[in-house]
């Protein structure tokens, strides 16, 4: 099943690249988006690991990865995210949830090390 809010854009972003963004608020606990994700072995992994993807994909239960369809690759990083991602084994998904309310014209983020928070991000970041 694939859901997204339907106000959801994308936009370039002041944290780099582009971003995702909502025309309307959202309140805490909604659900943002149920994305299906493309599964990738640990061998594929290590593959797009060298191309430009590596900054798109999920770590997945070890050492797979899923590239998240829909707008799941496009959310950036916050240490002080205004959301957060579950990754659904069973339904091959990745959910996004908002974290509290969300203003109309926000960048929706996320926090990468979610789960891991001892992770060492591969870009520079002041958050």
């Amino acid at each position: 099943m694939m859901l997204s809010l339907p106000h959801l854009f994308v936009a370039p972003s002041a944290l780099g690249g582009r971003g995702v963004f909502t025309a309307r608020a959202i309140e805490a606990g909604t659900i943002i988006e149920l994305a299906p994700v493309i599964l990738l072995s640990a061998e594929d992994r290590a593959l797009v690991h060298r191309t430009h993807l590596h900054d798109y994909y999920f770590q997945w239960d070890g050492e797979q990865a899923a590239i998240a369809l829909g707008l799941g690759s496009l959310y950036n990083h916050s240490g002080e995210p205004n959301a957060e991602f579950e990754l659904d084994y069973d339904f091959e998904q990745i959910r996004f949830v908002a974290l509290r309310t969300i203003a109309a014209g926000e960048e929706i983020t996320i926090d990468y090390r979610s789960g891991a928070p001892g992770m060492e991000l591969w870009f520079a970041t002041e958050a």
